[in-house]
């Protein structure tokens, strides 16, 4: 019997979804592959396997089921095997690092298909479908797999645990970049196990910030692989990239499109091999620039002249990964546009893409001759899949129905948009997320709750977001907010430029614009007002505690939240901070002083819940711990919950349920203001 609607979402449901992701198009487009994390609160971990889903209807199948986290599936050209990575035992053998997989779309046990000592950290198929190109991170000085291995097994059984570089750019987000190692592509044969590194003594190396199977690409004719490169001697997280080609008979590698002033990436060859497209950022113009489509035409002229823009004009960021249409006469990417990410398509001669397949928010798609498969989700509803006919009227088809059961007794309403008149008077952004049973006339009163975006440049879009999830939020009775300040994706370059050199200023204005629009609706209470944020979100709120008077906000909430744009400079992204704040802080500190909440310690009285994980390397653990000391000092009400095994975001069931758990305490706490 399906339970009442009227039962409350909450942490515990949330962690029984099924998180839907990756899903790949088999070669004929009859079929999908797509993984499937389920997590345990009793165990206090996940697991991932894959499912098979027919684009023409009928019940997912599960495919695997006793790997650790399968994942990056892909179908082998002639649709006879699909690849994964996971770390698995076998035959006796438990996996130390992630490998190669291959099984049967129709079933039977997972055949492990390398034995590559540092691990795979992503592949793909070459089109013959007898070999696969890899990216692993190995010993640039050494020849061979087995010198690779060896060193491998002296490394894993070392007794020292120092982390030693001279590098810059040795950490990203929550883990150090694998000590003396570099990114090479690499060619296996899975047949034989044999592995040849495509770099070996080179000096060529993938980007270091997390290569994935998007940072290259092999030639329809299997002969080639282009692929993007840092050409600067000194590796930095904001260098400027080029693409390069290596050709597979010769090994000679050459550089095809290279610009001082701009930033390439993630290209991607047509189907009949005479073109490439990619990414580019006007580095030079803006470090803020959007990432735009660009094409190479191959045979021609290269490097520097070779290329042009597509769509030139269009005022909207492309993201990766990129996928030629059938008849390569046009591109497919995802791109966000006012809080929603959309599936376009633009023509090689077009000045502005049409959409596809629209948000919510496309988590990822595929393409397979006229078939689009799409992951997407929204504020009301997690991750679904769903395929269409390319060009075709027909609405396109849901594919799975993982969470419909268990979602079944709750109603969630999707997220409503609302304009706000912000800083210089712009108009801005804001969803807002109701409670169960919302009513605008009933007299009934709600507590007012912010929710406020990090990056800067990210937005509050129209997804399900699992560890900021507003129906959890609005499931115990706020009405939430998430204001899409200056300085946002998804509304132009302007827009998002806006806040360069100025942190804090117009953000605040937009925020503060949102709670007199909140304030002046009939069904809000003033009584109960609470701003929270994590991030450049929780950066927000510690700038609000210091220019917000008090009595205006009950509490904040600031989550892994920037403090000391000083002290940040132990993030891994430090190169990046004075291209956004207008100076270094060596060279001008009462510029930098006068965008960081630190300096304005002072005014700082209204309580705060400070949250960190330790293994943020982003926005590095002594940001929080410094807000939190502070606000001690200062003998304002203050809490810290301290995470020593989570990153930038808590990720394991429980460690989340308590991070709910201390965030609804909190609030619930402050519910009235003194006096």
């Amino acid at each position: 019997m399906p339970e009442s609607k009227n039962k409350t979402f909450s942490v515990e449901h949330l962690w029984q979804i099924e998180r839907v992701s990756g899903a790949a198009l088999s070669p004929d487009g009859a079929q999908a592959v797509c993984s499937v994390a389920s997590h345990s609160m009793a165990d206090n971990k996940a697991e991932a396997s894959l499912w098979l889903l027919s684009t023409f209807g009928g019940g997912p199948r599960r495919l695997t089921s006793c790997g650790e986290k399968d994942g990056q599936a892909a179908w082998s050209p002639a649709g006879d095997a699909i690849a994964f990575v996971a770390r698995r035992e076998q035959q006796g053998k438990k996996d130390e690092t992630p490998q190669l997989y291959l099984i049967a779309p129709d079933g039977g046990e997972a055949r492990r298909a390398s034995d590559h000592a540092p691990g795979i950290d992503a592949f793909k198929w070459f089109p013959d479908g007898r070999r696969v190109a890899f990216v692993a991170w190995v010993w640039p000085e050494l020849k061979g797999a087995k010198a690779q291995a060896k060193r491998w097994r002296e490394f894993k059984d070392r007794k020292e645990s120092a982390y030693t570089t001279s590098e810059t750019l040795y950490r990203f987000w929550d883990h150090n970049l694998p000590m003396g190692r570099v990114a090479h592509l690499h060619v296996l044969d899975p047949k034989s196990g044999r592995v040849r590194d495509l770099f070996e003594g080179t000096g060529f190396e993938l980007p270091r910030a997390e290569p994935d199977a998007n940072c290259f690409d092999i030639a329809p004719d299997g002969r080639s692989i282009v692929f993007a490169y840092d050409p600067a001697p000194v590796k930095k997280l904001d260098n400027r990239h080029a693409l390069a080609e290596i050709d597979l008979r010769s090994g000679a590698i050459t550089t095809v499109a290279l610009d001082a002033d701009w930033d390439f990436g993630y290209p991607r060859y047509s189907h009949d091999g005479r073109r490439i497209a990619f990414l580019a950022s006007h580095q030079a113009r803006r470090h803020t620039m959007p990432t735009q489509l660009a094409l190479l035409e191959r045979g021609g002229r290269r490097a520097r002249s070779g290329w042009r823009l597509i769509g030139a004009d269009w005022d909207r960021a492309v993201d990766a990964p990129l996928r030629w249409a059938a008849q390569d006469d046009a591109v497919l990417f995802t791109a966000e546009d006012r809080g929603r990410r959309h599936l376009f398509q633009i023509a090689l001669d077009a000045h502005t893409p049409q959409p596809v397949a629209r948000g919510g928010w496309v988590q990822g798609f595929d393409c397979a001759g006229d078939m689009i498969v799409t992951v997407a989700d929204a504020m009301h509803h997690p991750a679904r899949v769903h395929a269409q006919r390319a060009g075709s009227d027909e609405p396109p088809l849901r594919l799975e129905r993982f969470n419909d059961e268990l979602l079944a007794p709750f109603r969630f309403n999707p997220g409503e948009e609302v304009e706000v008149r912000g800083a210089n008077g712009e108009p801005v952004q804001m969803w807002l997320t109701f409670p169960p049973g919302f009513a605008k006339k009933a007299g009934k009163r709600y507590p007012l709750l912010h929710s406020i975006h990090g990056g800067p440049h990210a937005c509050t879009g129209d997804t399900f977001h699992y560890r900021w999830n507003s129906q959890v939020f609005a499931a115990r009775g706020y009405v939430v907010a998430g204001v899409n300040y200056h300085g946002s994706s998804s509304f132009g370059f302007d827009f998002l430029d806006s806040i360069t050199h100025r942190w804090g200023k117009l953000e605040l204005q937009d925020v503060e614009a949102g709670t007199d629009w909140l304030l002046a609706q009939p069904w809000a209470d003033a009584k109960r007002v609470f701003a929270t944020g994590g991030s450049y979100g929780g950066y927000m709120v510690a700038w609000m505690n210091a220019h917000v008077a008090p009595g205006r906000y009950n509490a904040y909430i600031c989550h892994a939240g920037c403090f000391d744009w000083t002290a940040m400079f132990a993030g891994d992204a430090y190169t990046w901070f004075a291209k956004e704040m207008g100076a270094d802080y060596w060279a001008d500190m009462a510029k930098v002083h006068s965008q960081s909440p630190h300096a304005f310690a002072a005014t700082m009285r209204t309580p705060t819940l400070v949250m960190h994980g330790a293994l943020d390397y982003r926005v590095p653990d002594a940001q929080g711990l410094a807000y939190y000391n502070t606000l001690k000092a200062r003998g304002v009400d203050a809490r810290l919950v301290w995470f020593p095994d989570e990153n930038h975001w808590i990720l394991k069931p429980r460690n989340s349920r308590l991070w709910y758990e201390e965030y609804f305490g909190w609030l619930e706490r402050h519910a009235k203001r003194p006096g």
